[in-house]
């Protein structure tokens, strides 16, 4: 009976019937954090300490209360994230945009890696936990988001290689309406989503950060 009622959940059902493609773009996306990694470990002194001057300046703006409006950091993290899945979304429509679809994810990561991997180069412990609060709050609900639409953009090209290429059907332009129209509101969906992960960088970040920063210094 329980076996019946998981299922019978849609995103259950979701999951199990895309889950190569969610394995490999988990795996894709957790290599770019790896790599993203690796990239702040080869930066040049000099580099680190330009990059290190800016990431000071912003935190003594914090300190200041001097930082961008909350209505500001939201519509900026709204706006960026949205047009980073929106790029992913089309891509999916194109059909010969699927690796840079990969490449998209793969990048997020590396940015992810690369970010907290500064931190953490740079402050030790300090910037370890500088990053739990400043990247891990929205990304623990941006990544999957992205995760998410990436793999619904793969598997909507997929399918219409497949109708397109393997199937030369007269009817093919009635069975891609409902799957086009589940696939717009997949992309809804994840716009929801970011929108939460925007309220959360731009609400509760800062005073984090704020808080975290006045006691490290």
């Amino acid at each position: 009976m329980r076996k019946k009622q998981s299922n019978s959940n849609p995103l259950i059902q979701h999951v199990q019937a895309h889950s190569s493609i969610y394995l490999f773009i988990i795996t894709l996306f957790l290599m770019g954090i790896i790599f993203g990694a690796i990239v702040v470990n080869s930066l040049s002194f000099a580099q680190k300490e330009d990059l290190y001057f800016y990431l000071s300046k912003f935190f003594t703006e914090i300190e200041g209360g001097r930082i961008t409006s909350a209505e500001e950091l939201f519509r900026q993290s709204f706006l960026h994230n949205v047009k980073y899945l929106g790029l992913i979304w089309i891509l999916g429509i194109s059909i010969i945009g699927l690796p840079l679809i990969f490449v998209l994810i793969f990048m997020k990561g590396v940015v992810v890696g690369f970010s907290v991997g500064f931190l953490v180069n740079q402050m030790e412990w300090s910037g370890f936990l500088l990053s739990f609060v400043s990247v891990l709050p929205q990304n623990i609900i941006i990544v999957p988001a992205f995760i998410f639409i990436g793999v619904v953009s793969a598997s909507f090209s997929l399918t219409l290689i497949r109708k397109i290429f393997v199937r030369h059907s007269a009817s093919m332009q009635f069975q891609i309406i409902p799957f086009l129209s589940r696939y717009v509101i997949f992309f809804v969906i994840a716009v929801g989503i970011v929108t939460i992960a925007a309220s959360i960088e731009a609400y509760l970040s800062p005073n984090l950060m704020e808080a975290v920063i006045s006691r490290i210094k």
